[in-house]
């Protein structure tokens, strides 16, 4: 396998574009060394696709949105920012750009790569979430890996 046809590993949650799009946006969070889990499910009971993690302890999410469509159709995007302290949406350059909220980060990713467009504004979350969210982050991250290593069956104990 060459660098010039990566291969996308999909759940099966989201259509080729967003998982080029989620591979562009996770190497950019990493350019700025954060710690990065895809499909992170919340409190909430939402699911973010791209949570972030900063060497500061900063969480940042990141909503995929492959194509207008996809936009109009998922109004639970607001309630992620309860569980962050920066929201940004990610999209390929051919997303009609003036949709999305002038309020929200933006983020432009292809299958290589990543860029913020607008940087996302800061809104802190209180030290109980930031816990709770940090565990969630750490404990799927900590599930992952072990996966990886050892896929039989799991007893959570």
């Amino acid at each position: 396998m060459s660098e010039s046809d990566p291969v996308i590993i999909s759940d099966g949650r989201q259509s080729p574009i967003a998982g080029e799009i989620q591979r562009g946006a996770c190497r950019l969070m990493r350019t700025f060394g954060n710690s990065v889990v895809t499909e992170l499910s919340l409190s909430s009971g939402h699911r973010a696709d791209i949570a972030a993690l900063s060497r500061t302890g900063e969480i940042w999410i990141v909503e995929i949105k492959s194509c207008l469509a996809d936009f109009r159709a998922d109004g639970k995007w607001d309630a992620y920012r309860e569980h962050c302290d920066r929201f940004f949406f990610a999209v390929t350059q051919d997303f009609p750009l003036d949709v999305l909220p002038s309020d929200t980060g933006l983020i432009l990713a292809d299958r290589y790569s990543g860029a913020i467009i607008r940087e996302a504004p800061e809104h802190k979350i209180s030290g109980a979430r930031r816990k709770a969210v940090t565990l969630r982050f750490a404990r799927a991250a900590a599930r992952r890996l072990q996966s990886l290593q050892d896929p039989g069956p799991v007893s959570d104990l």
